[in-house]
């Protein structure tokens, strides 16, 4: 009694996918252990490829561009608020004031750039993992496999 075969079918139905995803995979069509193997490879190779994204980048800087034309913004409508005092002030100390407000607005838009780019991020490579995941489920079954998590 040979029971190399068996054990080699054993290992094959329970796949671990590279992304992490436990499944169990069931030959409905008679296939051999080793077309069984081969079969999720191919998959996982189709559910790898179907998954490709631009990763985002830059995010910090735009938040600090941003904040910085709103800090200087901001700092020339308050400085306007108080028009009798601010037409007295020179206007290199007006301007140091807008520099000023632009700089410390630019670190804060800065902060909340990489924090909008890293959520950006997360959601990307969860969205991703759905769809290799559902390419993986879809390329197996589509080969005459039942596959459950």
């Amino acid at each position: 009694m040979n029971r190399l075969p068996s054990i080699g079918l054993c290992l094959a139905l329970s796949a671990v996918c590279a992304q992490g995803w436990a499944e169990t995979v069931v030959p409905i069509k008679g296939q051999s252990a080793q077309q069984v193997q081969t079969d999720i490879n191919d998959c996982h190779n189709v559910a790898a490829s179907s998954t490709t994204s631009q990763p985002h980048v830059g995010g910090r800087v735009r938040g600090a561009a941003v904040g910085a034309a709103a800090g200087a913004a901001g700092a020339e409508v308050r400085g306007r608020q108080h028009d009798e005092v601010y037409d007295r002030v020179d206007d290199d100390v007006k301007q140091q004031y807008r520099q000023n407000r632009a700089g410390e607005t630019a670190a804060a838009g800065a902060v909340v750039g990489g924090a909008r780019q890293r959520q950006e991020r997360r959601e990307d490579r969860r969205t991703s993992e759905a769809t290799s995941a559902s390419a993986y489920t879809s390329c197996l079954q589509n080969r005459g496999y039942q596959v459950t998590p």
